[in-house]
């Protein structure tokens, strides 16, 4: 059995408290309570008329974050979310998407069974029914879509679930007012 020294396996077990750390540490950073000149800004629309579709731009880069990482809407308000990959990496190594999730889902069960799902933008079949919309993969220099009608009115998560995306902290929150 091979010996190792109490400080690779020190630092491998804060190395794996990161990770499962960090999509929540990431998502608190964003949403924090913080005077408001320093709050994260949420996600503006552009400028639509009432009961016209509100659309967002966000970006995904290379760091597994989600720019802004917070979105406002209104329940019932049908949104488009326009998601743009930042990456000169190729797609099999950095692509994401968008996939906004249903109150109450545990998003790291999500994250993992998509983790093996490629052939359906890792979003696994069996989460189908825990997910409220989600995208195609967006790799470098590429935009994809993806439009719904918000739910009512409360708190839900948004991530991506290309593998180890979520777990390196790409998460965000759709805020339904």
């Amino acid at each position: 059995m091979p010996r190792h020294s109490l400080g690779a396996v020190l630092g491998a077990v804060l190395c794996a408290a990161a990770l499962t750390l960090s999509p929540t540490l990431a998502l608190a950073q964003a949403t924090k309570a913080a005077p408001k000149a320093a709050a994260p800004k949420a996600a503006a629309p552009k400028a639509a008329p009432a009961g016209a579709v509100k659309t967002f731009t966000l970006t995904g880069t290379d760091n597994m974050r989600f720019t802004p990482a917070v979105i406002r809407v209104k329940a019932g308000d049908k949104v488009k979310v326009n998601l743009t990959a930042v990456s000169a990496m190729p797609k099999l190594a950095m692509a994401h998407n968008f996939v906004l999730l249903k109150a109450g889902v545990d998003p790291a069960a999500v994250a993992t069974a998509g983790a093996v799902a490629r052939d359906t933008n890792y979003v696994s079949p069996k989460s189908k029914a825990q997910i409220i919309a989600s995208s195609a993969m967006a790799g470098g220099g590429e935009t994809v879509t993806v439009e719904f009608t918000a739910p009512a009115v409360g708190k839900y998560t948004f991530i991506c679930t290309f593998p180890a995306h979520f777990q390196g902290g790409m998460v965000g929150q759709l805020i339904v007012e």
